[in-house]
């Protein structure tokens, strides 16, 4: 690094080692912000979260302007008092309320890498939103932590016992794959053929690249779970840490911290709860308990198949995604951090 990269990049380190001071009032600022539009839509009837144009969930506007001004009133008390021990719980709570509304904003985000457009604009924006205000409220329930050094530990593996939940998640993942690639290759499961699948696809309003990667073969689900098991390896070797040698003219420089990590949390807090809850629905359906649909298969049996093969991958790899994700955040802290 040159000195005048090191002159322009001093500024903005020292800025950001003093999170600290002013995450308070950046929170703030988005709890306004989230309020005003929790309040919109909520005078305008906006439904949040969307499903299919019914209205009747329009009054959960109401409940984001209340997330809102709740995480208004604990930040703000955090700038005027300090972080006293009421308002850390006040923040935990909301930070969850918050997570809560985020959840699912991995599935929009999927559906716009693929071409296709979201069932709801506000109802994205509103899970944007708060995905953002979580991290922005657990930043401030944890802004009394002392700032940590600046010396950049070596690049390492994590422990062999959390390597093995790597190696759980990528292999949760080859059922939830073959199965797509047999239907994109135009074979039949589960009692469906490819050309069936695709003509769901396109019911469904799959977008121009989807189809097209279909007609060649390629699954995009399928892809995406490839670059799934890569972020996960990536997380618990020290290539993830330090760029390898195939990446050219990136390589042998650090990794940004944040370049694994956004992608791993926002896949962990989607895809852990998401195939948790449904690995449990399966289960009460193959007990008689809950009726499964069939949906746009041929039987609910084959319907069940198919989804405890999408609902088991989801569960394992969001779980092994979240361990291999606090592994590479523990690791890659700057060394010499003090705690209170």
């Amino acid at each position: 690094m040159t000195s005048a990269e090191r002159t322009m990049k001093a500024p903005w380190s020292a800025w950001w080692q003093r999170w600290p001071r002013w995450v308070a009032r950046a929170t703030m600022l988005w709890a306004v912000l989230y309020t005003g539009f929790g309040l919109a839509c909520a005078l305008n009837g906006t439904p949040l979260p969307y499903h299919g144009g019914d209205s009747g969930v329009s009054g959960l506007g109401w409940a984001v302007v209340a997330v809102g001004s709740l995480g208004t009133l604990a930040s703000g008390a955090v700038v005027l008092y300090g972080l006293l021990p009421p308002l850390r719980v006040l923040l935990w709570v909301v930070c969850g309320l918050a997570g809560l509304t985020a959840f699912s904003l991995l599935m929009d985000v999927i559906t716009l890498m693929l071409g296709q457009g979201v069932d709801s604009w506000a109802s994205a924006a509103n899970k944007a939103l708060a995905a953002v205000g979580a991290v922005l409220l657990a930043a401030t329930a944890r802004s009394d932590r002392l700032p940590g050094g600046t010396a950049v530990r070596a690049p390492s593996a994590a422990p062999q016992r959390l390597q093995l939940a790597a190696w759980a998640g990528t292999l949760a993942f080859l059922p939830y794959a073959a199965m797509k690639l047999v239907w994109a290759s135009g074979g039949t499961f589960a009692g469906i053929t490819g050309e069936e699948m695709l003509a769901v696809s396109e019911r469904n309003g799959a977008s121009g690249i989807f189809l097209t990667l279909e007609s060649w073969g390629l699954d995009p689900t399928a892809l995406l779970a490839a670059l799934g098991v890569f972020l996960l390896w990536g997380l618990v070797r020290p290539w993830g840490q330090v760029f390898p040698r195939w990446t050219l003219f990136l390589r042998g420089r650090r990794v940004p911290r944040w370049l694994p990590l956004a992608p791993a949390l926002l896949g962990a807090a989607t895809l852990a709860p998401y195939g948790a809850v449904g690995v449990g629905y399966l289960a009460l359906a193959t007990t008689g308990v809950a009726t499964m649909r069939r949906g746009d298969f041929h039987s609910s049996a084959d319907a069940l198949l198919v989804g405890w093969i999408g609902m088991v991958a989801f569960a394992v790899y969001g779980i092994a995604l979240t361990i291999a994700a606090r592994s590479y955040w523990l690791r890659t802290r700057p060394a010499g951090r003090v705690r209170p």
